[in-house]
Formats: C-alpha cells, sequence, structure tokens
C-alpha cells in the first residue's frame, strides 16, 4: 500500500523538550520509521522553548475556544522533525518544567492542558486539517491518552494505538473534571475514562485504543500482574491480544562514541584505552580521587521506582572495596540528601551532581566503567542502552526492558563471548552488594572486562528491529487485520 500517515502525540520530544526517556522515544522514531513507509508528524504542547525553536511555520488551524482559551495549530519542521505546534498560551507558555510548576508541584490545570492536547489530536485525526488526513493516531503516556477517548465516544473511527512509557503514571483525576472533557456521558464508564470513581487518563486510552504497545517484551508480561500492574492489570489482561511489547531504541547518530563532542576524548570499540580521557574528565568534574579503580556511574531520577534508596544503603559497601561512584541525577529531596551526605562522608570517593546535563550524562557514558541501575521496575530503560553503546558496563535489576537488553555475564555467557553486563535481583539489597562483588571480580580481569565491552558496543540497540515491528502494527491496523 502507499504510505502509512501516524499522528504521533506527544508531551515531549528530543530535542526540543526533554525531562525523560519518552523524549528520546519520540525524537527518534519517525526518523527510522520513514524508512519503513511511515510518514510520522507529531503533536506538540507549545511550550516557550518549543516555540522559540521555530524558524518558519504556518498556521494551519484556529480553535476559538480550547479550554478556557484560543489556540493555534502551527505546522513546521525542526530537527529534521515533522511538527504541529499547538500555541495555547492560556495552557502551555509556562516557563521551566512541563508538567511542574515553580512549586515543584503538579500544574493544577494539567487535567485541562493535556485533556486540549488529546482533543486537539482527534480534530486532527477526523480530518480537520485540509490536506492531511493520518492513518493513526499513536498517543504517549497519560498526557496524550484521552486522544483514543475521543475519537472512539466521538464515531471517528480512525484507529489508534497507546503506549505505555511508565505505567507508575496514569493521569487520575477527580470525577468533578469528567464534565469539562465535552466528553458524551456514556463516556464516564468501565468501557471510558471512570476509573474508581474518578476520570483516568491512562485508563481510557487502554479501554479505547486499537493497539496499546509497551516498551518491552517483559514489561508487557509483567503489567498483567497484581505485582506490577497498577491497579490496571485486569484491564490490560481483557485486552492481552492487543498488547504489544516492542523494545525501545536508541539515535545511534546522537549516541555515537566515535564522533560525540560531549566526551574529553572520543573513541571505538578498537580504541578502548582512550576512554580514560573521559575518566580523568569524569573525576575532575566531580571530585573524585585519580585512580584507576572501578568508577561507576549513575544517571536517573533519584525515585523509589529506581532503587536507588537500596544503593544509598550500599554505598558504604562500594566504597569499602575500593570503587567510586558519579551520579548524575535529581528527584526525591531525601535521596538527594543521602547521596550528598554520602558524598560527604567518602570524599574523593563519591560525587554527586543534582540536576540533568545532557553533555555530562555522555561524558559519563564515555568514561565511567559501570553504570549502575537497581530498578524495582523499569518498562525499558535507556540508559543502560546508552551504556552498551560507549562500552561502560550495565549492573542492572533483573526486570522489565533492563532483562530484555543485558545478557548477564554468568558462567555460560562469559564462556560464549555473549555476556553483556551483570543482573541482580531486583529490590534486594544483599543481591546488589552481591553484584557490586562480582563485578569487582570480573574487572579485576581487564581481558574479560574488554571483552563484555565489546560485546556490548556490538548490541544493536539502534531502532531498526523495533521499527519494523511498529511499522508492520501500523499496516496490520489499516489493513483492518486482527492485532
Amino acid at each position: 500500500m502507499s504510505e502509512i500517515k501516524v499522528l504521533a502525540v506527544t508531551p515531549e520530544i528530543f530535542p526540543l523538550i526533554k525531562t525523560g526517556g519518552l523524549a528520546d522515544v519520540t525524537g527518534a522514531l519517525p526518523g527510522v520509521l520513514a524508512d519503513h513507509g511511515v510518514a510520522v508528524r507529531t503533536l506538540i504542547p507549545g511550550y516557550p522553548k518549543v516555540l522559540e525553536a521555530i524558524v518558519e511555520g504556518q498556521e494551519v488551524y484556529h480553535f476559538p475556544h480550547l479550554f478556557g482559551g484560543a489556540a493555534n495549530l502551527i505546522a513546521t519542521k525542526i530537527a529534521g522533525l515533522d511538527l504541529l505546534v499547538l500555541d495555547a498560551p492560556h495552557l502551555f507558555r509556562r516557563p521551566g518544567n512541563p508538567y511542574l510548576g515553580p512549586d515543584g508541584k503538579d500544574w493544577p490545570d494539567n487535567p485541562q492542558r493535556f485533556a486540549a492536547l488529546a482533543c486537539v489530536a482527534s480534530e486532527v485525526g477526523r480530518g480537520v486539517l485540509e490536506g492531511y488526513q493520518p492513518d493513526i493516531v499513536h498517543a504517549h503516556d497519560w498526557q496524550a491518552a484521552l486522544a483514543p477517548v475521543y475519537l472512539y465516544f466521538n464515531g471517528h473511527r480512525v484507529k489508534s494505538v497507546v503506549t505505555v512509557h511508565n505505567l507508575a503514571f496514569q493521569g487520575q483525576f477527580p470525577a468533578s473534571e469528567f464534565a469539562m472533557l465535552g466528553l458524551p456521558v456514556d463516556a464516564f464508564s468501565m468501557h471510558g475514562v471512570e476509573y474508581y470513581g474518578g476520570v483516568g487518563y491512562l485508563k481510557g486510552g487502554l479501554a479505547c485504543a486499537d493497539a496499546i504497545t509497551t516498551v518491552s517484551p517483559t514489561y508487557a508480561e509483567e503489567i498483567c500482574t497484581h505485582a506490577f500492574g497498577m491497579g490496571m492489570q485486569g484491564l490490560l489482561r481483557s485486552r492481552h491480544e492487543l498488547l504489544h511489547g516492542i523494545v525501545n531504541g536508541i539515535d545511534t547518530k546522537v549516541w555515537n562514541p566515535a564522533i560525540d563532542d560531549a566526551l574529553a576524548h572520543c573513541y571505538d570499540i578498537r580504541s578502548l584505552g582512550r576512554r580514560l580521557f573521559n575518566k580523568r574528565a569524569i573525576e575532575k568534574r566531580f571530585n573524585l580521587q585519580e585512580d584507576d579503580g572501578l568508577l561507576y556511574c549513575v544517571v536517573s531520577r533519584l525515585t523509589w521506582q529506581k532503587g536507588l534508596d537500596i544503593l544509598v544503603s550500599n554505598l558504604d559497601a562500594l566504597v569499602a572495596s575500593g570503587a567510586r561512584l558519579a551520579l548524575l541525577g535529581s528527584g526525591d529531596a531525601e535521596l538527594e540528601q543521602q547521596f550528598h551526605d554520602a558524598c560527604l562522608r567518602h570524599p574523593g570517593r563519591i560525587g554527586v551532581v543534582t540536576g540533568y546535563d545532557e553533555a555530562l550524562s555522555h561524558l559519563l557514558m564515555g568514561g565511567s566503567d559501570a553504570i549502575l541501575v537497581p530498578s524495582r521496575f523499569e518498562p525499558c530503560g535507556l540508559t543502560q542502552l546508552y551504556a552498551l553503546r560507549y562500552g561502560c558496563v550495565p549492573v542492572v535489576a533483573r526486570t522489565g526492558g533492563l532483562a530484555d537488553t543485558i545478557v548477564d555475564a554468568n558462567q555460560a555467557a562469559l564462556a560464549a563471548g555473549a555476556a553483556t553486563g551483570v543482573m541482580f535481583q531486583s529490590a534486594d539489597g544483599a543481591a546488589l552488594n552481591a553484584a557490586l562483588e562480582r563485578t569487582a571480580r570480573l574487572y579485576a580481569d581487564r581481558k574479560l572486562w574488554a571483552a563484555l565491552q565489546r560485546a556490548g558496543m556490538k548490541t544493536d540497540v539502534s531502532w531498526d528491529a523495533s521499527a519494523t515491528r511498529y511499522a508492520a502494527l501500523y499496516l496490520e491496523l489499516v489493513e483492518g487485520q486482527s492485532t
């Protein structure tokens, strides 16, 4: 058939606006899908940073009344991305974080903001733009998940997909918010947005979408269980035949140690010794003592989900083993303080930079020996994929996408030359400590360690295989085949 037109809907996209891995995914997928006969146009909110990046744009639609104010839809191309920017000043022209106010709390009108985004997606899906009719509306996470709900309950049978990047974030609001959505009364039901007496944006999307994807095969199975389902397991089990686990990839042009300007020294699989220059740069940036011992890094949100409270409890043992840690991240205030306290207890052995710094995250991948990802659950995870690409050995919990993308350095895998990292039981401090000890033993054998690094760097972490699966799913939907 001819080219498949997909309208992607997302609250963030790299390189324009990013708070996490979602932006990397939505920024990278359009380019790789183009090689598979899929043309992606992405609808994003008109945050200040997005509007500032527009050099040439055309107003293609005007909404005189959109959830409390007028709005325009601007068509533009930025960084190779075909975009529709929803310029709704009353909803999105705010500085800072796209979801949080200056007080660190959710914007109180987030229900209106992201209902507007989804509603506009459904309008574009039904063909309000002259000369553009998407075949599929693909909504990413709860902020876009009402798009399939609007399509379904307003009788617009454009096919829809919802991708769950993290089921822990669901967009749940009081029942009093339902009236402002402008949906038919019957949408407030178990087959629509009603969720334990309130309004569930993600729940509605999961109930109404023609297909559901999540970001790794293991996570797709996990979220159908009580332990990982976050209250959605019953719904997901009932729609299991529509649920697809498609592991994320990364943009291997952006993440390439051979040409990465963020590194102190570039290198490739044949010149791993040059990573030492980056290690020295990390030591300087994090005020760490210079030595050639094992250097771990953490690049993460500091949250319970990421298991970093478990790591905090093992930091004294980590330092006692002779290892060091460089941590880049922010999040839970108590966790931040605990890491800073550990830094004071172990000067020169633990370094902490609070916040997020894209360039510094590249340097950490390019110079650290190993990355720690002790997550309690991890839908996919991208940091371990970046690490593989850069020869930074992942030490990860056995859960979700971590389990799907890392080959544990057990005896058989080592003998076969297939091992790419170290895996341990999730949410278990003793298991983490054992993994640290095992990692130290592997590092002591530099020939074996180099083999681990090279095996990781040879791993295909690109979007190619996953883009093929997305394209096949789109084709099935468009042709009306069973998914």
